[in-house]
């Protein structure tokens, strides 16, 4: 496929993905490339009403949720590493910031790998960063148990739609070579132009009563105030599931419990 005409589709027909297809696309996303071959991640794949329905509120009722006959869940996963490690007398001491960056990093290539090998099936797919705002929720409802995080959810499906390119910035704005080069104003102005001028943004800057594109993401859309809710939200979710609380009891042995 022609990956530069890549498009979220958000909208599905009723057609089943099948078992078969379902397994090539998972098969191609455990062959990613991952920190120490460790595949510290794992999948929960939701394709009952009942379940998705249980999901849509934790996904902001978006329709896709629904609508998609399949959910996919991305996770950190170091719950079965930890047990492999017991079982083979040592200790897995992953359950840190670090071992969550690396599997997070890891979960996302997995995730990449089938939103490539989807399309290349006739599939259509849209990630939901909506997992973030309700971890605790959705951890409870696909009972995640210690060491699990999600990170990330997939809606999947046969395109019924085929929604128009969003703009994004060109190469000159992304690509830096040998050294970063800071940008002048005059080449942020270019570089942002296509963005600022498209249709699309246009219409959703008009509608918000913001001025300009800027001020729409992140004083509407993702603001700071957001940001640091979720970042302490996160900090408190490692701790539920097992991250921080044995290397902080390693770093302050007075802390282990008689």
């Amino acid at each position: 496929m022609d990956y530069k005409t890549h498009r979220s589709i958000r909208a599905y027909t009723e057609a089943p993905v099948s078992q078969e297809v379902l397994d090539t696309l998972l098969t191609a996303g455990i062959r990613a490339s991952n920190t120490g071959n460790i595949q510290s991640y794992s999948v929960i794949v939701t394709q009952e009403e009942e379940m998705k329905a249980r999901l849509a509120p934790l996904h902001f009722n978006q329709p896709m949720v629904k609508g998609a006959p399949v959910l996919l869940t991305f996770c950190v996963d170091y719950n079965r590493l930890s047990a492999w490690s017991e079982a083979r007398g040592t200790a897995c001491g992953h359950l840190n910031l670090m071992g969550f960056y690396n599997a997070s990093l890891d979960a996302m290539l997995f995730a990449q790998n089938v939103a490539v090998a989807a399309e290349d099936a006739g599939l259509g797919y849209c990630f939901l960063g909506t997992v973030l705002y309700n971890l605790e929720s959705i951890i409870h409802e696909l009972a995640l148990p210690r060491g699990v995080i999600p990170i990330l959810t997939m809606s999947l499906g046969y395109p019924a739609e085929t929604p128009s390119l969003r703009p994004r910035l060109s190469l000159e704005g992304i690509v830096h070579y040998e050294r970063y080069s800071p940008f002048t104003p005059a080449q942020i102005e270019a570089l942002y132009a296509p963005l600022e001028n498209d249709p699309f943004y246009l219409e959703r800057v008009r509608t918000s009563g913001c001025t300009n594109l800027a001020q729409l993401i992140m004083e509407k859309e993702y603001p700071a105030a957001n940001y640091m809710h979720l970042s302490q939200e996160i900090m408190r979710i490692l701790q539920l599931q097992g991250f921080e609380e044995k290397y902080l009891k390693r770093q302050n042995p007075s802390s282990v419990e008689a």
